[in-house]
């Protein structure tokens, strides 16, 4: 039996969308902040500012791994097209990570990263994924998203 490493994309999703986040919660659980206001601070912080921030670096600096290993796409010409996407998650990521220390952009983040996480899942959803990779950003994408709902509904 061959054992098959877990790609470097999925260690980083699981990372940023549930191990740093719980790990934060759990460290700051029995401060002023509980419940829901906990959750959304590090899972806004961690999903949405980090993880996205990092995804637009990437994506800006190297759009080649989004265009083929998410989109299947193999020509160069796609590359603009990743780089403003890239634009766009450096954008809501900043506002992810700043919510960390103005608690008034928790909800804003978690409204616009929520509804990014969200369509970008259906979408996935709707074009059937067609590699691991795509299953990974669907799963993670539509995760993310209920979470976001939860907290701005029972904050």
């Amino acid at each position: 039996m061959t054992f098959k490493r877990p790609s470097l994309y999925l260690i980083s999703v699981v990372l940023f969308m549930l191990v740093f986040p719980i790990v934060s919660i759990l460290l700051q659980w029995g401060s002023l902040l509980s419940g829901w206001s906990l959750i959304g601070r590090w899972f806004v912080f961690w999903a949405v500012g980090v993880r996205l921030f990092i995804a637009g670096a990437r994506q800006v600096m190297k759009p080649a791994f989004t265009a083929r290993e998410i989109f299947h796409l193999n020509g160069e010409e796609s590359f603009i097209v990743i780089k403003e996407l890239g634009f766009a998650n450096l954008s809501i990521g900043l506002a992810g990570i700043l919510s960390l220390f103005n608690a008034e952009w928790t909800k804003l983040a978690a409204i616009a990263g929520g509804l990014f996480f969200g369509l970008a899942g259906l979408l996935h959803v709707i074009k059937k994924p067609a590699s691991t990779n795509e299953v990974i950003a669907m799963v993670s994408d539509l995760f993310i998203f209920l979470l976001l709902v939860l907290y701005l509904i029972f904050s």
